[in-house]
């Protein structure tokens, strides 16, 4: 099945609508992504892609702020989207041990203090025990290389997300 039928080719509304959530929060890259004009054989994950890479340092930042914390507050809470919350309990952080709930609380706040947002990382196929590795080594880089690293797990969660709508 391909994603972009005519109808949603055609129809803005229903485009945004269908792909609005790819990017957590920032229904923003299908709504430029539309008014760029699309068709039926483009490479939605590419093209998102673009229109990211291409809005600059704030929106860029914009869009890594607009991410939950991974095993966080919002997490125990039940206040993620409904992608987050599925992909959090694909990789079993919503069966964390006190333990391991301290660790991740402790990382996300470290992180954030010392990059500005919280800490990226597509989870899917990973356990808790792999993403706190990712985590632990993360914590450690410069500024720059893990803004890039950041942008580019959320390309990656974008790309996983569209999948899943096939």
């Amino acid at each position: 099945m391909t994603l972009l039928t005519p109808e949603l080719c055609a129809d803005r509304a229903a485009f945004c609508a269908r792909f609005g959530g790819v990017y957590e929060h920032s229904p923003w890259v299908a709504q430029k992504v539309f008014d760029q004009g699309i068709t039926q054989s483009d490479d939605l994950a590419a093209r998102m892609r673009a229109v990211v890479e291409a809005a600059g340092h704030t929106a860029q930042l914009k869009l890594l702020r607009a991410h939950p914390d991974l095993a966080g507050k919002l997490a125990k809470s039940g206040e993620l989207t409904r992608e987050s919350t599925s992909e959090q309990a694909g990789a079993g952080l919503d069966q964390c041990s006190d333990a391991e709930f301290a660790e991740f609380t402790a990382l996300n706040d470290r992180y954030k203090s010392r990059f500005g947002f919280p800490f990226i990382l597509a989870v899917r196929g990973r356990n808790r025990v792999e993403i706190l590795e990712n985590f632990r080594e993360r914590v450690g880089h410069d500024p720059e290389t893990e803004f890039r690293e950041a942008l580019d797990q959320v390309h990656r969660i974008a790309a996983l997300r569209l999948d899943a709508l096939t």
